[in-house]
């Protein structure tokens, strides 16, 4: 008999869905990362063919490659005719054919080389509190990261993806009363490329690793960059950060532990002149029903960074004003995107 005094509502009926949705999304992983990875999608890019066809090219094998492409078109990132050729999706055409503007195949990589294999040791991140990186346990995991050519191209392009959406929202603040700001841990410049370009009047300049100054002017180079945006090389926990009016952290904090933080933005306050103001974004958990989008960010560095981690919003005040600074936070706090929170220099 079921309990009348406490009934289930309609909208709370468990479904095993619930359960299955989960574990078949690492199937779903695999499938996107594979069609990635033999390019399927540039190969399909502008046009369409058949499953056979397809293999051929690809060098699969029918009938499982058949049913692969199914897989791909249930997900959304094929289209299947009725005269049974397949073609790329509007997304899949826009973000998984390389040399597209908005092309994800490097934070892809990204997933697959370096957080994947991290992922597989979260009960033991959970029980130890220690990271499943090896280069993690060792300090710093960007040192080993760049040392490989390919991984730091991968990861290169998947900071570019990761913090594109945020460049409206950075161009959006008054700027007018700074004239000059430093991305630190901007890699290869692509914020602080946005920023100086939007606002000609700023000296922009991106303080990281020497070893990705090449990767730096490259990219520069391929932007058109008229030397607007300059390079610093060095390491923030071992010397004082470059002095401007503006400093931005942006996904650097939630790498690091909470004392670490508390050392970047004293360092900052140091480095702010009178009147400028220290920028920070990453994917803040805000309350108790934070957006999934935080929770697994926060997840992933805690299985792959040196003891990072996603913080609330009001930690994120209270280490600003123990800095030194004003903090106010830029929009709203519970969305799938960064928060943006400011912290001014009187």
């Amino acid at each position: 008999m079921s309990d009348q005094k406490n009934p289930v509502p309609e909208s709370e009926e468990p479904s095993i869905g619930q359960v299955m949705g989960p574990l078949t999304g690492f199937w779903q992983t695999k499938i996107l990362l594979t069609a990635a990875e033999s390019g399927l999608f540039t190969e399909l890019s502008g046009s369409s063919a058949t499953a056979e066809e397809l293999s051929t090219r690809l060098g699969y094998r029918m009938p499982g490659a058949g049913d692969f492409f199914l897989a791909l078109a249930g997900l959304g990132l094929l289209h299947a005719s009725e005269d049974g050729t397949f073609r790329n999706s509007p997304a899949a055409e826009r973000y998984l054919v390389r040399g597209r503007p908005e092309f994800i195949g490097g934070y892809l990589q990204f997933c697959e080389r370096e957080l994947n294999p991290a992922w597989e040791g979260l009960g033991t991140a959970l029980r130890t509190g220690t990271p499943q990186n090896p280069a993690a346990l060792e300090g710093n995991p960007y040192e080993t990261l760049y040392q490989d050519r390919e991984s730091t191209e991968s990861f290169l392009e998947s900071m570019d993806t990761l913090n594109t959406p945020l460049l409206r929202r950075l161009g959006e603040i008054d700027w007018s009363g700074y004239g000059s700001f430093v991305d630190v841990g901007g890699a290869r410049g692509n914020v602080a490329h946005h920023l100086a370009l939007r606002n000609p009047h700023l000296k922009g300049a991106v303080f990281d690793l020497p070893q990705l100054e090449g990767a730096f002017t490259t990219h520069m180079a391929g932007l058109g960059n008229d030397g607007a945006v300059s390079f610093h090389g060095g390491d923030f926990f071992a010397g004082p950060l470059p002095e401007s009016d503006v400093l931005i952290f942006g996904h650097v904090l939630h790498n690091w532990g909470v004392d670490e933080r508390r050392t970047l933005l004293r360092k900052a306050h140091d480095a702010i002149r009178p009147g400028g103001a220290v920028i920070i974004y990453d994917p803040m958990v805000s309350n108790s029903a934070p957006p999934l989008y935080a929770t697994l960010a926060a997840l992933s560095m805690l299985v792959w960074s040196a003891g990072g981690g996603e913080y609330p919003v009001s930690d994120c005040h209270a280490w600003l004003e123990e800095a030194g600074f004003h903090p106010e936070t830029v929009g709203p706090e519970d969305t799938p995107d960064d928060v943006l929170v400011i912290g001014r220099k009187s």
